[in-house]
């Protein structure tokens, strides 16, 4: 519980919401308005509600401006956002539903009924207003027509007349058609089409359109020799929606339409209140929680035309009207726009009409590029996945400056760190000038979580297989940790994902170190992406250009991880241990390629476009153009390499020696040397001169390496007495006694007093050797020291090392594994010694290897030890259980384990894999009981059975000290296993012992019984016979069934139970308050039976009340005919004999002893 190690898991999608009620086409009666109940935390723009185009979220506020005002350039006041996001979406895409304490109504936003068909405002008379603009509009069709259509543009409408006159009579401001001269009519040419019943109508000869039902007024290029505009409308009061087009012969006049209608159209819906309708609102919010996109603060919807592509010329006016554009709803969730299709109760049946359409959802992360038109409302919104062409949505909305706005917005909510978008933002400067910043919210980890779960959402990706840990203890933390997938059927990342993570962390100031261990990243090695280049780092974070060759054509893995190392100040360390299974050479080319870390690293740090110093490449076998990156940028003094960590990466002699001449130039910041486990030798007279330029190397790890034949120490006094070593690391390596006395000096030396940690692991020391270490490293203080003698020849001069652990010259952590005695009273006088040692305070004695078990003597040396060593405060004596070697004390540990009833230091004790059995619980039943400084107890894998790990969890009852005991789950398969494995046997046995006659008659039987009842026999008529041998019990599938389901619900019982001790436990050492109902207070009828009958079990279970039951009994008086009473017999001579028996009887909870 002290671990500070924070482990997440992207398993972050809750529930989703129960369908809502869905939406006739015919508008519900009038009335209060349903409500939709939400609840989101609050966005960067919570104070706004909806206006007529656009509308932040139907949510309804008071006090509030609306989103509209929040973007007007002049005296509209810019709302202050409020944030209260939570400190972590883990998690969540979420739907609708959420906490009830927080809930939110999505209610209308207008005092009419709530209906599609509604609307909440007046339309202005169409004689009303000022007039703006108008001209006639000559149609197609004979040349000499004596009357054409005149249009008139007022501030409230766009108003379309059969004659000029009429126009004139309407309007004292249009002239006469005897006024217009003929030269003027042929430069203001223009004709229309439209779907004329849809424009309101009246009796006086004209048609009309209200400006404020004017979705979009854009140009449009359908390949004729004129110009022609389009203005897309949704008539609020009929529930139609349509088009009107205009084809006018001089581009002057088009222009001068075109903007005449917009600046109208855009000033009639700015200084209106218009709401959308309530059944719009509801269905678009529909369609965004079928998305998992639906938040009601990050909420936005619009009016927009998707318009067709240029499809070619066309050949007559009247094939304007076969333009494929569209009036949809664009909406701004979460994590995605959406474009929804207008509910079937706002479009008309004619052929004229717009036709129906498919939604589309796409990621915000995706988005490519925004680009708005500046002569109309067209605008271009593209967006891209990985490794997939772009895709364009061509749309055209009055509100297009307010769209870009809400956009750019969400963009930079879900990337709050990103100092640079990416995608292309080509909009006029003055919409720039109306961006507002997102205000920031406090989120943990920069908002990580946030950016994640958006990349996650766009991509399409179940973020529960994503997790990862965040490490506080290490150096340089905080520490990101890729941890395996939580997938167990798919243990490796795929492409979609890792990109999601790495763009994820990109830009992210949080985190002084990233670590991809032992995570595979090949799938993403040699990977391009051929159809974009938005997230390629082209600047650093300052936006300093980034200088390389051939950036476009480098890998996925290569760009990522550059982007991740220059887009960063804080990043100083990045991990890559083991994350590539590459093989040099596999290619068969004379020349094999980078491995794509190195080139994606080592050029930016040459240029120091990064702070990253501190690169772990352990397992990544590396090629010679690695080796060449790494040269390069190694001897450049700039980079102030801190390490470069090559262990196991397949080091031959002549790269070893390039990589070690490389690093000696960085000698005055290199603190880390890592060539463990690669094929290289070293030579003590080469190695000496590029060792002696390091000055600052506070760790070495030359494990596993081969060193030349030759009497010279690998290392001089004088080269260790110059570091400030804190670990060494010579493990499995060669070492001659020249290089074990050179150890032994340093040791004594006072410059040694900054070792922390000395590894000697399989170095063939004896018990001489480590004595004279011990002598040389004792002080008048325990050292603080680890230090690791395992696997060596340590009953060599054995005495010497007993008298050394009996002085108490052995540091304070100590680590002495796998140690293989050829003669048990060695061990014994081993264990006495550390009785005596007062010292050390951690000791690893696990997997010790005795001639057999160990005897009464060292049984009772161990038990001593236990009980009268007052220093210790660690211990292992954990057996091992491999396929080909066991290593145990025997069933004598049970009795030295008594020795911690009067023990008063010991906090952690591991006896994993002893076999302890039933004895062996009790016997630690019986410590837990007593022992008041026990903390944590690891036991597992010693073949507990039900009834031994409740006598276990029983004595946490009377113990509130412990604060760790694990689940048993390898004891609980380990019995499930044990239980299938007796089944089998009992069929088998139960087969061999019937006779040739009994089998024949059985067949007969079962003949008979089969013509007299249809379908086949149970199990249990199959298996009837005489009494097995040796009192065994042939157990049928039902019988079977019975003792799994018991098994598995009373360990759960127990497992629970356990936790609420525990929790108890917890709160007692931390001063926190108990509750007055606690879980771990069971009653004592709630206690599991240890044994009973199998028997009555089996009548308790059953009571013969089964489809097996009756044929059963039928069968068995047939077989008492010829057999006689066969069952009786048995069942008077059953006992508690098993734990099968007792696992019958587990469905309530006795008393135990």
């Amino acid at each position: 519980m002290s671990d500070r190690r924070r482990r997440k898991s992207l398993s972050i999608f809750r529930p989703p919401l129960a369908p809502l009620t869905p939406i006739d086409d015919e508008p519900p009666d009038s009335g209060s308005p349903g409500t939709l109940k939400k609840r989101r935390p609050p966005s960067f723009a919570q104070d706004q509600s909806p206006s007529s185009s656009p509308i932040s979220a139907g949510v309804e506020r008071t006090n509030s401006k609306s989103s509209l005002h929040r973007l007007m350039p002049k005296d509209r006041q810019r709302n202050s956002p409020k944030s209260a996001r939570p400190s972590s979406l883990f998690g969540s895409l979420r739907s609708l539903s959420s906490l009830q304490d927080e809930d939110e109504k999505l209610t209308r936003t207008t005092s009419s009924p709530s209906s599609l068909d509604s609307t909440a405002f007046a339309i202005p008379d169409v004689a009303a207003g000022m007039l703006i603009h108008h001209g006639p509009l000559p149609e197609a069709g004979p040349m000499f027509r004596r009357r054409c259509p005149y249009l008139v543009l007022t501030e409230f409408h766009v108003i379309q007349f059969k004659s000029q006159n009429r126009a004139a009579d309407m309007f004292p401001g249009v002239p006469g058609a005897h006024n217009q001269s003929r030269s003027s009519m042929r430069h203001s040419r223009l004709s229309s089409s439209s779907s004329i019943h849809d424009l309101q109508s009246s009796s006086d000869g004209h048609h009309s359109v209200p400006l404020l039902h004017v979705v979009a007024v854009y140009k449009l290029d359908d390949g004729e020799p004129y110009f022609s505009i389009e203005i897309a409308y949704l008539n609020e009061s009929t529930n139609h929606a349509s088009t009107m087009t205009l084809q006018i012969h001089d581009p002057g006049e088009a222009d001068t339409w075109l903007t005449a209608i917009r600046s109208a159209a855009s000033k009639a819906r700015m200084t209106s209140s218009i709401t959308f309708p309530q059944g719009l609102i509801e269905c678009t919010a529909r369609a965004l929680e079928q998305e998992q996109d639906y938040e009601p603060n990050h909420f936005h919807m619009f009016k927009v035309v998707q318009r067709a592509n240029k499809s070619g010329k066309r050949s007559s006016s009247d094939d304007l009207t076969k333009l494929t554009s569209k009036i949809c709803i664009l909406a701004i969730g979460m994590y995605k726009v959406h474009l929804v299709p207008l509910p079937k109760s706002t479009r008309t049946s004619s052929s004229t009409s717009l036709s129906d359409m498919n939604g589309a959802s796409h990621g915000i992360m995706t988005l490519a590029s925004v680009n708005l038109q500046t002569f109309d409302d067209s605008f271009q919104l593209w967006f891209r996945h990985p490794f997939q062409p772009s895709s364009a949505l061509h749309l055209s909305a009055l509100c297009v400056h307010e769209i870009a706005v809400w956009l750019r917005q969400a963009a930079e909510y879900l990337r709050p760190e990103w100092t640079e978008q990416p995608f292309s933002w080509i909009v006029p400067q003055t919409l720039n000038d109306e961006l507002l910043p997102v205000p920031a919210e406090e989120e943990e980890n920069c908002a990580f979580d946030r950016t994640l779960t958006a990349y996650c959402a766009a991509y399409g990706i179940d973020t529960s297989n994503i997790r990862y840990s965040v490490n506080y203890v290490c150096e340089d933390a905080p520490k990101f940790e890729l941890l395996p997938t939580g997938n167990p059927r798919r243990p490796k990342y795929s492409s979609i994902e890792l990109l999601a993570v790495l763009r994820a962390l990109r830009y992210n100031e949080t985190f002084n170190a990233i670590s991809f261990s032992h995570i595979s990243l090949d799938v993403l090695n040699g990977l391009c992406d051929h159809y974009g280049w938005e997230h390629t780092p082209w600047t650093t974070r300052s936006g300093e250009p980034v200088e390389l060759e051939e950036q476009q054509k480098a890998s996925v893995l290569i760009q990522e991880i550059r982007a991740l190392a220059i887009k960063s100040r804080r990043l100083r360390r990045m991990e890559f241990s083991g994350c590539l299974a590459r093989r040099p050479g596999s290619t068969g080319a004379a020349r094999d390629g980078a491995c794509g870390i190195c080139e994606a690293l080592f050029p930016v740090c040459a240029k120091q476009y990064t702070n990253v110093d501190w690169i772990v490449l352990n397992g990544i076998q590396l090629s010679d153009v690695d080796i060449d990156y790494l040269y390069a940028a190694a001897v450049e003094k700039s980079c102030h390499f801190r390490a470069i960590e090559v262990a196991y990466c397949g080091l031959a002699d002549r790269s070893f020696q390039a990589i070690i001449q490389a690093l000696s130039h960085q000698g005055a910041t290199l603190e880390c040397l890592n060539f463990s486990g690669n094929f290289a030798r070293l030579e003590p007279l080469v190695l000496r001169e590029y060792l002696d330029e390091f000055a600052y190397i506070r760790s070495v790890d030359f494990s596993n390496t081969y060193r030349t034949s030759g009497q010279e120490p690998l290392f001089e006094l004088s080269t260790l007495t110059r570091w400030k070593l804190q670990e060494l690391d010579l493990s499995r390596s060669s070492m001659n006694a020249e290089t074990i006395q050179v150890l032994a000096d340093y040791l004594r030396n006072p410059q040694s007093k900054s070792l922390r940690s000395l590894r000697l692991i399989q170095c063939g020391l004896t018990g001489g050797n480590v004595d004279n270490m011990l002598q040389a490293m004792a002080r008048s203080t325990p050292r603080e020291l680890h230090l690791f003698i395992s696997d060596n020849h340590l009953e060599q001069e054995h005495e010497r090392l007993i008298k050394a652990i009996g002085q108490s010259l052995t540091p304070t952590h100590v680590t002495m594994e796998m140690l293989e005695y050829k003669e048990e009273k060695n061990f014994r006088l081993l264990v006495l010694a550390w009785a005596s040692n007062t010292s050390t305070s951690y000791l690893n004695m696990s997997k010790v290897s005795l001639p057999s078990a160990a005897g009464s003597e060292t049984i009772a040396a161990l038990e001593h030890m236990l009980a009268e060593n007052r220093t210790l405060e660690f211990l292992n004596i954990a057996g091992e259980e491999a396929h080909l070697e066991v290593a145990n004390f025997g069933v004598g540990l049970n009795r030295a384990l008594t020795g911690l009833k009067r023990n008063q230091s010991l906090k952690v004790l591991h006896v994993e894999h002893q076999k302890l059995g039933m004895q062996g619980a009790n016997t630690l039943a019986s410590v837990l009981e007593e022992n008041s400084t026990l903390l944590e107890l690891h036991c597992a894998s010693n073949g507990f059975s039900l009834q031994a790990f409740t006598v276990i969890v029983c004595s946490l009852a009377v113990n509130t000290t412990l604060l760790y005991l694990p689940c048993m789950d390898e004891d609980r398969a380990a019995a499930i296993r044990k239980f299938d494995r007796e089944i089998e046997n009992s069929r088998d046995t139960g087969l061999r012992s019937l006779t040739a006659p009994t089998k024949a008659t059985v067949n007969t039987m079962k003949r008979s019984i089969g013509a007299a009842m249809p379908g086949p026999l149970s199990f249990a008529n199959r298996h009837s016979g005489p009494p097995l041998p040796h009192g065994k019990k042939q157990y049928t599938e039902f019988e079977a069934n019975i003792v799994l389901n018991s098994i598995s619900e009373n360990w759960d019982k127990e497992i629970a139970l356990m936790e609420g001790h525990l929790q108890r436990n917890y709160k007692l050492a931390h001063g926190l308050p108990l509750e007055k109902t606690s879980s771990g207070a069971a009653t004592e009828n709630e206690r599991p039976m240890t044994g009973t009958s199998t028997s009555k079990t089996l009548r308790l279970g059953s009571n013969d009340a089964t489809p097996i039951g009756e044929p059963s009994r039928q069968l068995g008086a047939d077989m008492g005919a010829t057999q006689g009473s066969v069952s009786d017999e048995s069942e008077g001579a059953e006992e508690d004999t098993g734990e099968i028996e007792a696992a019958l009887m587990m469905s309530k909870k006795p008393n135990i002893e």
